[in-house]
């Protein structure tokens, strides 16, 4: 099979490109204790084969959002004969809870841990009956989930709460996306501070502190408090990388994810269109949402199905033509997709489910 057999939109993924990028994060974490101070979020990868070459890279520790996921790379683990340590980064309640402990009662070779930042969470978390580890969210300033870090009360309440279960502290700083590393550097810093220091007045230096995605995790990994503490980062997006991500300045990536389309008009001069659209592509992730390979040309606002392009001054594509749009957000266009076309270079291997993407239904028992 070849690219032209392919029907559009297709998710494309480049293998070679992504061990490629698996060894250019080994070389960054060398100098900072190696692949142990690496939790990747595979909310990004999502797809079976990928999250395999995860593994044989010699990676044992995740973090993962949904239910579905968590299946996955369980189901994925235990094939392959491996146990492996994998944090649930949200604080789940109700059915979700219910399902993240089922998982925990299923898969018991693996260790398996969720987010909690409130007390009636942890009495909730017990009653489940399933051995769930517990780490401690923590929020640096960024407003989406966690406890403030200057809430020192609330914070020890829940750790003394979780008792044996604890496991460590979380605190991700999302919010710090600036374009150069010094001023992310000067961003992160007194929050990396605060986060220290309440982990040395709690005695938890010895207890996993987990920080960081990709905008921020260097930054992370070179701060010498956080080297003191048994610490880790957790980027997902350096395994496929975007644009998002190339203008933070860090270099060696490879965007290893993208998606085929077809031009299917051009109604007028210095326009085409593409049959993809936001059902295929993150119309979220801003203006313009994807960069255009081998045509000069500008994505203009997608709607479901289609995506116009303005053109440059180059070679005009023609009707029928393939282009391939690389994502400014990874993450989403992933998940759009059923399916995944893996390539070796220019060579289809085969196309193969998307696993992980979108969210389980259904209600769970408890597993006492």
């Amino acid at each position: 099979m070849n690219l032209d057999q392919l029907q559009t939109p297709a998710l494309l993924i480049r293998l070679d490109r992504v061990r490629a990028n698996l060894e250019r994060m080994r070389g960054l974490l060398e100098p900072h204790g190696g692949l142990q101070r690496w939790r990747p979020h595979v909310k990004t990868a999502k797809v079976p084969q990928v999250q395999q070459l995860l593994l044989d890279a010699g990676l044992r520790r995740f973090k993962c959002a949904t239910s579905r996921e968590a299946l996955v790379l369980c189901e994925l683990a235990e094939r392959a004969g491996l146990a492996i340590d994998l944090l649930v980064a949200m604080a789940h309640r109700g059915a979700n809870l219910a399902r993240i402990a089922h998982l925990a009662h299923v898969f018991p070779r693996h260790t398996l841990s969720i987010l909690t930042e409130d007390l009636e969470h942890v009495r909730e978390v017990r009653a489940h009956g399933a051995r769930l580890g517990l780490f401690v969210d923590l929020d640096p300033q960024f407003g989406r989930s966690g406890i403030a870090l200057a809430d020192r009360a609330r914070v020890r309440a829940v750790v003394d709460a979780c008792g044996e279960d604890l496991r460590g502290l979380h605190a991700y700083e999302g919010h710090i996306r600036l374009p150069s590393a010094s001023e992310r550097r000067a961003a992160c810093a007194p929050l990396f501070d605060e986060l220290c220091a309440l982990a040395l007045e709690l005695g938890l230096e010895r207890r996993e502190t987990i920080t960081s995605g990709t905008p921020t995790f260097l930054e992370a990994l070179e701060h010498p408090g956080l080297r003191a503490l048994l610490h880790s980062v957790s980027p997902g997006i350096v395994v496929y990388w975007d644009l998002n991500s190339a203008a933070l300045g860090i270099e060696g990536f490879e965007c290893a994810a993208s998606v085929l389309a077809r031009v299917i008009s051009a109604p007028r001069a210095g326009r085409v269109t593409l049959d993809a659209g936001s059902k295929s592509l993150d119309a979220a992730a801003g203006d313009p949402c994807v960069g255009v390979r081998g045509c000069d040309a500008r994505a203009a606002k997608p709607s479901e199905e289609h995506l116009p392009l303005e053109l440059g001054s180059g070679r005009a594509p023609r009707l029928g033509e393939l282009l391939e749009l690389v994502p400014r957000h990874v993450c989403p266009m992933i998940n759009l997709a059923h399916t995944a076309v893996l390539l070796e270079g220019e060579q289809v291997l085969e196309i193969a489910p998307v696993s992980a993407s979108g969210h389980e239904s259904g209600s769970w028992p408890r597993t006492d």
